[in-house]
């Protein structure tokens, strides 16, 4: 059976529900939450491994920085059995009330990148799966984290040239946060009839970050991507319990 191009995986290697990190090393540290973890393969960016949460399989492949390559990962993942693609991220703040450490859970997410445009019409909205959705929430409210639902940014750039990034405009009608990856997941989801969803640790504001104010290895950040990984397994779980997701 020949192998999909980029992510290195056939047909059958990934199950239902997969999380797709940025970071590589980020996969790796959601295989050790994982029961019989094993890596499948291993391709530039795009690290994957399966294993078993509380008897429910679960795929992990890191999509790299960037709409670009988490398209491409999307895709080929859905190709090679995932139905339910739950990105597992980190984010900017864009509001005050959004803090270092914070989780968020995007409802949708802003087109404001260079990839989606060319698979669907710009009118056509990037939404997450209603019922990822209500799972991921339920998991934080149950867990008792600090969270927040909403409408966040995916962008392209992230240091700011000689033009403006455009963030004031986008925070000022309520968007939360701005990261480089959910849109892109949403897109491909929605054309291919699968399930999205997100959950992101804010790492720094974004309206700072532009500017080079910016320092994601902090103790805060890495205490809420754990946060955010059992998360996003205990929303697995939620969602293996209901019939048609």
């Amino acid at each position: 059976m020949s192998r999909l191009p980029t992510i290195l995986l056939s047909p059958g290697d990934l199950p239902p529900y997969v999380l797709l990190p940025g970071d590589p090393a980020r996969a790796a540290r959601i295989a050790e939450r994982l029961e019989g973890a094993r890596e499948l393969a291993k391709n530039r960016e795009f690290h994957s491994y399966r294993g078993s949460y509380r008897g429910v399989e679960v795929g992990v492949v890191s999509t790299g920085v960037g709409a670009p390559g988490a398209a491409i990962c999307a895709e080929e993942a859905i190709r090679a059995g995932a139905r339910v693609l739950i990105r597992v991220g980190t984010a900017g703040s864009l509001q005050d009330s959004v803090t270092d450490g914070d989780l968020v859970i995007a409802v949708g997410a802003v087109r404001y990148e260079g990839t989606s445009p060319q698979l669907l019409p710009i009118q056509y909205p990037a939404l997450a799966d209603p019922d990822v959705v209500g799972a991921l929430w339920d998991a934080a409210r149950t867990m008792g984290l600090r969270a927040h639902r909403g409408v966040v940014v995916t962008s392209d750039a992230f240091y700011q040239g000689v033009l403006d990034l455009g963030f004031g405009p986008l925070s000022r009608a309520g968007a939360l946060a701005v990261e480089m990856e959910c849109a892109a997941v949403f897109c491909v989801s929605a054309l291919r009839r699968v399930h999205a969803g997100a959950i992101l640790a804010i790492d720094g504001d974004a309206r700072n970050a532009a500017a080079g104010a910016y320092d994601p290895h902090r103790e805060v950040v890495m205490e809420a991507v754990s946060r955010e990984i059992d998360c996003a397994l205990q929303g697995i779980l939620r969602l293996a319990r209901r019939q048609g997701i």
